[in-house]
Parts: C-alpha cells; sequence; structure tokens
C-alpha cells in the first residue's frame, strides 16, 4: 500500500495500467483506522493483483472534492485509469478480496 497526495493521483491512479484501489480516508474516522488494517491484510493476499493506495482527504482536498467524496471510507476501483466501481463504508475482508476478484 502507498499513501498518494492530490499531486500525485494522476500519475498513480490514472495513467496507471491494471487495477488501483483508492482508499478515501481521514485520521480521525474510526472506521477509517479499521478498514486500513484490512487493506494491509487485502495487499498481502492479492497486492500482486491490485495497487493499493490511500489518500488522505484532510491533507489532500482537491482529488476528493473532484471526486465528490461525502462519505468516508470510500473506495474507489479504477482499471486502466477509469473509475470502474466503488464502495463506501467498512467492508470486511472477504467482500473486498470478492469485490476486487470480480474485476480482475
Amino acid at each position: 500500500m502507498k499513501a498518494i497526495n492530490d499531486s500525485q493521483f494522476k500519475d498513480e491512479v490514472l495513467n496507471s495500467k491494471g487495477l488501483v484501489l483508492v482508499d478515501f480516508w481521514a485520521e480521525w474516522c474510526g472506521p477509517c483506522r479499521q478498514l486500513g488494517g484490512v487493506l494491509e491484510e487485502v495487499a498481502k493476499e492479492i497486492g500482486d493483483r491490485v495497487e493499493i493506495c490511500k489518500m488522505n482527504v484532510d491533507e489532500s482536498p482537491n482529488t476528493a472534492s473532484e471526486y465528490g467524496i461525502r462519505s468516508i471510507p470510500t473506495l474507489f476501483l479504477f482499471k486502466d485509469g477509469q473509475q470502474i466501481d466503488t464502495k463506501v463504508g467498512f467492508n470486511p475482508k472477504s467482500t473486498l478480496v470478492s469485490w476486487l476478484n470480480s474485476h480482475m
């Protein structure tokens, strides 16, 4: 997993080939912190097939605003630079792995 900011979003997400999962989160958000641990487990299991990026909405408000993030945690899934799916709120590892596998 890698932390990205507004200035890195284009290169790390929009110009990437394959699947990229972007986790929009904040330090003060309890469910976001819970999801962070789950995403670390997901990265260990299938991180070779999907890039996982974390974007702190407090530190990078421009991208969050541009994509209309209203609730966190919000997960956006991109494939070859195009947004293809979204999940909002906390989800368990099994749900996330199934969701990601359905797009591979």
